[in-house]
C-alpha cells in the first residue's frame, strides 16, 4: 500500500454497512515501521489514535467498525516506545499511578480482572481480527519465529526434567542413568517410573536428549536384558531359562499369571510381557479352566464317553430330557447345557430339543 499525503488518497478497498469507505481491509492493521495507515482516509500517521479526532471518531468506535481488537495498538513503533518511556517515568514519580498499577496487578493475580473482562465481553460479537487469528491457528499458519521459540522452550524444559531426574539419582546426566539401569536389566518404562515420569517418557524423548544412548539401548539384546531379572529368581526354583519356567508353571501346572507374578516377585504385566517374548499364549483363568476341563473329562469317562459334548448330544438324540441327564450324570442342568454348546454344528440346540419331556425308555 503506497503512502499518501495531502489530498491524495488510494482507492477504497470496501465500504461499511453505512456507506463509509475504508482503505485497509477489515480485521487488519497496515503498519510500516513508525507509520500506521488510517482505515478512514488511507493516510499514514505516527498515531492513528490521535488522528481520529480529525474524523470525529473514538478509538472504541473505530476498532468496533473495522473489526479490530479493543486493545489493538494504532501507533507506530517509535510512538509506542516514546509512550512507554513516558509512562515508566510517570510510574516512578506519580504515587496515584503506582497505586493504580498495583491494584491492577493484584486484580490480575486474583483472577478478578479476567472474570470482569469475560463478563463485559459476554454477548459482544467477535471482531474480525480475532476470527482471522483463530483461523490461522486452526490451519497451522503460525509465525516461523513463534514456532521456533515454542520448540526451543519445549527442548529446554525436557533438558531440565532429564537433568533433575539424573541428579536426584546420583548421575551426571540422563545418558549415564539410562546406561547404568539398562545394564541391570531395567526397562526404559521402569526407569521413567522411578524418576516420577510417565512410563513412556524416556521412550519418547531419549533420542532427542542423548542420541548415542538411545541408539545403544535399541541395539542391546532386548530379550536377554529383559530376562536378566528373571534368571536370579528362577535359578533357585530349578530352572535355567525363562521359557522353560513359564511353560512349566503356566501350561503344565496351569498357574495363573497372577500366581506366577507372586512367585517371582514381578508385576502382572511383566509376566505377560515375558510370555509374549517367548511365544507362549496366555491362558485366562488357567487354574479354574484346567480344573473345569478335568472335571468334565472325569464325568464323561465315568459315563462311557470321550467328552461331555458327545454324551449330551447322544442322549438328546435319544430323546432324554435335561432333568434325566442331570439325574444320570449327577451334574446340574446348567452345567450340562454349557457343555452342550461345545458340540459340533450338526446337532440340535439343547434349548429347543424335545420339549415334550419324554423320559428314557427302560
Amino acid at each position: 500500500m503506497a503512502h499518501t499525503t495531502g489530498d491524495a488518497r488510494p482507492d477504497a478497498v470496501g465500504t461499511l454497512p453505512d456507506g463509509t469507505p475504508h482503505y485497509v481491509p477489515l480485521g487488519e492493521v497496515a503498519a510500516d515501521g513508525d507509520l500506521v495507515c488510517c482505515h478512514l482516509c488511507g493516510c499514514w500517521r505516527r498515531s492513528v489514535t490521535a488522528h481520529l479526532r480529525a474524523h470525529g471518531w473514538t478509538k472504541d468506535t473505530y476498532c468496533a467498525a473495522f473489526g479490530l481488537e479493543r486493545g489493538q495498538s494504532l501507533e507506530g513503533e517509535a510512538t509506542r516506545k516514546l509512550r512507554a518511556a513516558s509512562f515508566s517515568a510517570r510510574l516512578v514519580f506519580e504515587a496515584a499511578l503506582r497505586e493504580g498499577s498495583a491494584r491492577g496487578r493484584a486484580r490480575a493475580r486474583s483472577g478478578e480482572l479476567a472474570a470482569d473482562a469475560a463478563a463485559v465481553a459476554r454477548g459482544r460479537p467477535m471482531p474480525e481480527q480475532r476470527r482471522r487469528k483463530a483461523r490461522e491457528v486452526m490451519t497451522g499458519r503460525r509465525h516461523l519465529a513463534s514456532v521456533r521459540a515454542s520448540q526451543e522452550n519445549a527442548r529446554h524444559h525436557l533438558r531440565q526434567v532429564a537433568a533433575r531426574a539424573a541428579s536426584e539419582r546420583g548421575y551426571a546426566d540422563i545418558g549415564s542413568l539410562v546406561r547404568a539401569r539398562t545394564a541391570q536389566g531395567v526397562s526404559l518404562a521402569a526407569i521413567s517410573r522411578e524418576a516420577g515420569l510417565h512410563k513412556d517418557w524416556l521412550s519418547r524423548h531419549l533420542a532427542g536428549l542423548d542420541p548415542e544412548t538411545a541408539a545403544a539401548v535399541r541395539a542391546r539384546p532386548v530379550a536377554a536384558a529383559a530376562d536378566a531379572r528373571w534368571i536370579a529368581v528362577i535359578g533357585a526354583l530349578g530352572f535355567d531359562d525363562v521359557a522353560g519356567y513359564l511353560r512349566d508353571r503356566h501350561l503344565l501346572r496351569h498357574q495363573t499369571v497372577n500366581q506366577i507374578a507372586v512367585e517371582v516377585g514381578l508385576s502382572y504385566h511383566g509376566v505377560e510381557s515375558a510370555l509374549r517374548r517367548h511365544g507362549l499364549a496366555k491362558v485366562a483363568h488357567a487354574g479354574k479352566r484346567h480344573a473345569a476341563s478335568a472335571r468334565a473329562a472325569e464325568v464323561a469317562g465315568a459315563l462311557g464317553f470321550a467328552t461331555m459334548a458327545e454324551y449330551v448330544a447322544e442322549r438328546r438324540r435319544e430323546g432324554w430330557t435335561w432333568s434325566a441327564l442331570a439325574a444320570e450324570s449327577g451334574q446340574p442342568q446348567s452345567w450340562l447345557r454349557r457343555h452342550s454348546r461345545a458340540r459340533g454344528p450338526g446337532t440340535r440346540s439343547g434349548r429347543g430339543a424335545n420339549r415334550r419331556g419324554s423320559e428314557p425308555a427302560g
